[in-house]
């Protein structure tokens, strides 16, 4: 199942301190995780920034608000300890405790009330954490590029296309010594569009085709085919570039000869990842409290 939302681990998150013990996040953590059935691949999601995974994120936001509504306290770091206000919230029994749930207590509305005030929406989009929100608009903000960066990527001449990729290669750290990373001639490329160096001493090469094809048309396993024979006995490995999809049968084919596939918008990510013909146009600093330096103060 889809991680659940942060307002959806409260109630169990309280159920695994209700014996009014302390109890680490860590073993809260497994609770939750337990409560839900939550399969690894749920674990591994993260977050659009790539920052941290949705899971670990949630259950940090679930305690932020259950703290601020005085149901647990966190009497140590990373630590915590359910209050009589969370029994009687266990006792109340609802099907689910939500922002509406909690806003009957004051220091939850006082809590509310700040966020209100610096322009923070947390109220009407009660499902969503603050970083539920960022996240998103990060991610629609970033789709938006890649539309943008696609347009422009289909302004340009094949040869500046096969250029550009091999180009975007040598950024990623392929071909780094000089002149290893280059466009093949337009003429008698028997299918290769571009070489790259997989190493610095050159031992292995990297084979490249860059088709510049429609956005909304498809690539298919004939394609792919007639590039294997293209680099075959060639000793080197193929990398397929793209500006439109792939085909299923395009993709297991390619899978079963050891071919890299990019389609036109896993390239427009990877230009974004890179910074490849984009430019920094607003920096956010999100910060996380740094434990290590306060265990430096510890007795």
């Amino acid at each position: 199942m889809a991680v659940p939302k942060y307002f959806e681990m409260h109630k169990p998150f309280l159920e695994a301190i209700r014996d009014k013990n302390q109890h680490t996040l860590k073993e809260i953590k497994a609770y939750i995780a337990d409560y839900f059935h939550l399969a690894a691949t749920d674990f591994s999601e993260m977050l659009p920034s790539g920052r941290q995974t949705v899971f670990f994120n949630r259950v940090g936001w679930a305690s932020t608000y259950l703290k601020k509504a005085g149901l647990v306290i966190s009497p140590a770091r990373a630590t915590f300890k359910i209050t009589s206000e969370g029994l009687n919230a266990l006792e109340d029994n609802p099907s689910v405790i939500d922002n509406d749930y909690l806003m009957k207590y004051e220091s939850f509305r006082d809590f509310q009330s700040m966020s209100d005030s610096n322009g923070s929406d947390t109220v009407s989009h009660a499902s969503e954490t603050p970083d539920d929100t960022f996240e998103e608009s990060f991610k629609k903000i970033n789709d938006s590029l890649a539309d943008s960066i696609l347009s422009e990527i289909m302004k340009l001449s094949p040869s500046a296309f096969e250029q550009m990729v091999v180009d975007l290669m040598s950024k990623m750290g392929y071909g780094a010594f000089e002149n290893a990373g280059h466009a093949t001639p337009l003429t008698n490329d028997e299918g290769i569009d571009g070489i790259i160096m997989e190493d610095k001493l050159g031992f292995s090469l990297i084979y490249i085709q860059a088709k510049q094809w429609d956005l909304s048309s498809t690539v298919g396993r004939p394609d792919v085919q007639s590039f294997v024979g293209a680099i075959s006995g060639k000793g080197g490995k193929g990398l397929f570039v793209t500006t439109a999809k792939f085909s299923k049968q395009a993709i297991d084919y390619a899978s079963h000869q050891h071919i890299i596939l990019i389609h036109g918008e896993k390239l427009a990510k990877l230009m974004i990842e890179h910074n490849f013909c984009v430019t920094v146009k607003k920096t956010f600093e999100i910060k996380n409290i740094d434990t290590d330096a306060f265990n430096e103060y510890s007795e």
